[in-house]
């Protein structure tokens, strides 16, 4: 007799089974290819994404009140949906502040509504998780359901899949989802023996200018530190932590993760963490995060208590890529925005969202601003693509 499948909404991630839930989110290989093609992604997994709760970097007065949707059979996990009920839309990065005010002006009710995403990560994933074996179209048609369910149950506006894989995008967007494009740069690489090979495949003009802003960077006894698993102590998160207050409050006025967060992650995943950290006189004056995947190396927050030139360029992209290289991994992604990254190599990528909203009005408007913003994106794509600093595209 086949178990009866049941969704549920969990308010917690720790209400769900970690191994359960990372079977859905990481599978392990001797699972078999997950058909997204996509391996160990560390913002999917139940330790990540439960130090943000646990911490009190979502929840409260946040914004974000997790919301998690759950597909069990027979009281096993079989598939899932990182899920948030959101009375903002901070710490998204696809902005839709625009749609939220329209609304309003017409006399909508915006908030609350439902994301789908990794906090404060625009990191791109897989959203709708499902356990090896199971039909994936299906279990995404579970949770669709769920998802739809709780829009009604809080009277939210719409549901919004942020930071989608491309089948993701395809499949939910034959559905009626609506569909939305952006652009990130991401290291790409090639089969590079070493960052050396790397600069061989650069201009010659390119590759002198990487030279001397590294040379700069380091200049004055400046010494960098890559830092990972035991090697990371509370003495380096402190440090951390500080560079990264110091860029939120310049940046954004109000950083999203608070220090406990940092401890957190370094006791629960300390093995998928990279710090770079910039020392100088004996003291730690610089540092960035990044979060190690099976193909990519994920850049996420930089901070520093000096300024120095070319140190941010050093620490965030370069070191990137050198500790990418020596892993043998596909990809840097270095997180949003940043045009100033295309002379150092990385290259201009699409990024996806879809969008589900109850009101066929507010649906109406937004798919015609979408039909022309993909328009947008896609040439802004091309374009940035024709002054890539590789010889064969000079």
């Amino acid at each position: 007799m086949t178990s009866p499948i049941t969704v549920q909404v969990a308010t917690s991630i720790a209400a769900l089974d970690a191994a359960h839930w990372d079977r859905c989110a990481n599978p392990p290989a001797e699972a078999g290819p997950d058909p997204s093609g996509e391996r160990h992604n560390p913002f999917l997994s139940h330790a990540f994404l439960k130090a943000l709760e646990s911490s009190g970097s979502v929840g409260g007065r946040s914004g974000w009140s997790p919301a998690h949707v759950a597909v069990e059979e027979g009281g096993r996990l079989i598939a899932a949906a990182p899920t948030y009920i959101k009375t903002n839309s901070q710490g998204e990065y696809v902005f839709d502040h625009s749609w939220a005010d329209a609304y309003a002006r017409a006399g909508g009710r915006y908030y609350p509504k439902i994301q789908v995403a990794v906090p404060f990560t625009p990191a791109t994933g897989r959203r709708f998780l499902v356990s090896p074996g199971q039909d994936v179209e299906a279990a995404q048609g579970y949770l669709t359901a769920g998802l739809r369910a709780l829009r009604k149950e809080v009277k939210a506006s719409s549901t919004h899949a942020t930071f989608v894989t491309k089948a993701e995008w395809d499949s939910l967007g034959a559905q009626g989802w609506l569909q939305r494009t952006d652009q990130q740069f991401h290291f790409v690489n090639e089969g590079y023996a070493g960052f050396d090979d790397f600069l061989a495949a650069l201009a010659s003009r390119k590759r002198k200018n990487i030279r001397k802003e590294r040379e700069s960077a380091l200049a004055g006894g400046i010494t960098i530190e890559h830092l990972t698993g035991p090697d990371i102590r509370e003495e380096h998160w402190d440090a951390f932590f500080a560079f990264y207050m110091d860029t939120g409050s310049r940046k954004w006025g109000r950083p999203y993760l608070n220090r406990r967060f940092f401890s957190e992650i370094g006791a629960g995943m300390a093995d998928r963490i990279l710090l770079v950290m910039a020392k100088r006189a004996g003291r730690y004056v610089a540092g960035a995060i990044n979060f190690i995947g099976d193909d990519a190396l994920y850049g996420r927050n930089w901070g520093c208590v000096e300024e120095h030139p070319f140190l941010h360029f050093e620490v965030c992209y370069y070191q990137a890529i050198d500790f990418a290289l020596s892993r043998g991994l596909g990809r840097v992604e270095a997180g949003a925005q940043g045009e100033h990254k295309l002379a150092r190599g990385y290259r201009p990528t699409t990024t996806y969202s879809v969008h589900d909203i109850a009101d066929p009005r507010l649906a109406a408007a937004i798919a015609d601003y979408l039909d022309h913003e993909r328009g947008y994106v896609e040439n802004a794509v091309e374009q940035l693509g024709e002054h890539l600093p590789f010889r064969h595209e000079d």
